[in-house]
């Protein structure tokens, strides 16, 4: 996998992320999303770390993306247990940044 490529899906996740936990904080049970919401936030964070790092060819570019897949990991399983749209469409994004950073770290 190229750089491009990677660099697509560490934005698209922690776009997924940024917008999954904004609508988490509409759920009526709020203390039912707080881990996700939690998640959601340092996954968000993390991305766009890995993604400044890459894009900038930093030498702790592969450091970030083992954090970053920890996070997306982590992310993904706890939105997958949720029945919201929002958090469907968040585990899927970081199901495919973390293919890409599996691909990258390979």
């Amino acid at each position: 996998m190229n750089n491009t490529n990677l660099l697509a899906a560490l934005a698209n996740c922690a776009a997924a992320c940024n917008y999954c936990s904004d609508k988490c904080l509409d759920e009526d049970n709020i203390k039912m999303m707080v881990k996700c919401i939690r998640l959601d936030r340092d996954c968000e964070t993390l991305c766009y770390t890995a993604h400044s790092l890459i894009a900038s060819n930093s030498a702790l570019a592969k450091d970030a993306v083992r954090l970053c897949l920890q996070s997306v990991k982590a992310c993904g399983d706890e939105c997958e247990k949720m029945e919201q749209d929002h958090c469907k469409e968040c585990a899927r994004a970081c199901r495919e940044c973390q293919k890409a950073c599996e691909a990258y770290l390979a």
